[in-house]
């Protein structure tokens, strides 16, 4: 194993608060630590979707986790596309990639939740 083979990943996780807020979990890890993270995320029974960054923001694995099927898949599919440019997840990237936190959550601001639910009474 060569000095440039060590993991430093960033693992992100969309999981699953209620139907109108998702979150983004983030956390910085080496090595053993971060293969575990990693196979954490997978298996967390709400995550939505999960990804794995380096430290130089590139996208090195993701895709959909246990708790997609709490959501559409539209949804899985929208958040799959937009995950590397959201800004939300951005800001937590950001935080992990300075050092400055080694784990890291913020409420997911984004343009793809359900839409509310109308109901009959409403449109009087």
């Amino acid at each position: 194993m060569g000095l440039f083979s060590t993991k430093d990943w960033n693992v992100i996780g969309i999981i699953f608060e209620r139907r109108e807020m998702y979150r983004v979990n983030g956390q910085r890890c080496k090595g053993g630590e971060a293969t575990k993270a990693r196979d954490n995320i997978k298996t967390f029974d709400r995550t939505i979707f999960w990804a794995v960054f380096d430290q130089k923001r590139a996208f090195l694995e993701g895709e959909s986790g246990l708790g997609q099927k709490m959501v559409t898949t539209e949804i899985v599919q929208r958040l799959k596309k937009e995950l590397p440019t959201n800004s939300t997840v951005l800001q937590v990237l950001g935080l992990l990639e300075r050092g400055e936190l080694v784990k890291a959550a913020k409420p997911l601001l984004w343009g793809g939740y359900p839409k509310p639910e109308q109901h009959p009474e409403d449109d009087e």
